[in-house]
């Protein structure tokens, strides 16, 4: 499957800084895409199709401009897409409740399940919870989490039975957090780490150790709640710069958020042609340039589902880091 389609929007809706334009790239009109990837080797965005007709891998190539996409015999659910250090085709994406190594080429139309890596929650929570979003610290490591299955509000809200894990090849799968609802974007900022459940509206600052992986002094460094209040959007995927500003995707608001961690200050809001936004990372050949995944469920609208690219907005990020298996 080839992507090449592409439509420009001239946004510059960033109230404190200017020249900065949001382009549609050549990509397919995705349900929910999401877990963008910056692989630098390649200069390619791996993301995932979850709720597609098949679960699918998707790879934009940024010196073509196009997007290729595949679907995985037996592996029918695909929530993240992590590349495997030391491999140029072997990719972890996640399952139900089992991460999975699959292989592709990056542009068949067709990869192949190759092993189950690890599972976690296989047996209390089998029926209500799965993976979502998921990435590596600099050593490798694999973190990510469980939702329950669901939207935020109401009874679901009630039952806080998801979790968040740490993995490596010598240790296995552990548990560093639970009580989550939605357990979602992620990112490090030095001896720090930055987490959003989405149900609880805000952002979560931990001490982290680079030696170990723990994670210890949660606090919220930010918050969507006023007065108590919470509003109709939520955040979704989170990545940041290296100035050690947070990029948020708001998930129903159609904006992305630029946050600083030390003074809890939104420095900035982009704005997208759709309200859908599940998550960013950031790219290019001078990771200067924000990836943006959509998500086109419960809307008509056409420029809903596809991936963007944000530009112009003077800092640079990190490559995505490969995982030690």
């Amino acid at each position: 499957m080839i992507y090449l389609h592409h439509t420009i929007f001239l946004l510059i809706i960033c109230a404190f800084s200017f020249g900065v334009e949001i382009e549609q790239l050549p990509s397919p009109r995705s349900l929910c895409g999401e877990g963008p990837h910056w692989d630098q080797a390649t200069q390619s965005l791996y993301y995932i199709d979850i709720e597609g007709p098949e679960a699918t891998i998707l790879r934009y190539d940024y010196g073509e401009n196009k997007t290729y996409g595949a679907t995985v015999e037996n592996v029918p659910l695909m929530t993240f897409v992590l590349p495997i250090e030391n491999s140029i085709d072997e990719f972890l994406v996640g399952g139900q409740h089992t991460a999975s190594v699959i292989s592709w080429d990056g542009k068949s139309s067709k990869g192949e399940f190759v092993r189950n890596a690890f599972e976690v929650e296989t047996d209390k929570y089998y029926d209500t919870n799965r993976f979502n979003d998921a990435k590596c610290d600099a050593a490798g490591r694999f973190y990510g989490g469980t939702q329950r299955k669901g939207s935020c509000g109401g009874p679901f809200t009630d039952v806080a039975n998801a979790s968040f894990y740490t993995f490596d090849h010598e240790n296995g799968v552990k548990q560093l957090k639970q009580n989550v609802l939605i357990s979602n974007g992620l990112t490090w900022v030095g001896d720090k780490f930055y987490y959003i459940d989405s149900c609880t509206h805000d952002i979560k600052e931990y001490d982290y150790n680079s030696v170990n992986g723990e994670l210890s002094n949660e606090r919220i460094i930010f918050t969507l709640r006023e007065n108590g209040k919470v509003p109709e959007y939520i955040f979704d995927g989170m990545t940041s710069d290296v100035d050690g500003n947070l990029f948020i995707a708001t998930y129903d608001d159609y904006k992305v958020m630029k946050i600083n961690p030390k003074s809890g200050e939104l420095l900035a809001e982009y704005k997208l042609p759709t309200g859908q936004v599940t998550s960013v990372a950031f790219g290019g050949p001078n990771l200067d340039i924000l990836f943006v995944t959509t998500a086109s469920r419960r809307t008509q609208q056409p420029e809903a589902g596809h991936l963007y690219k944000i530009t112009g907005l003077e800092t640079r990020g990190t490559s995505g880091v490969k995982v030690k298996l």
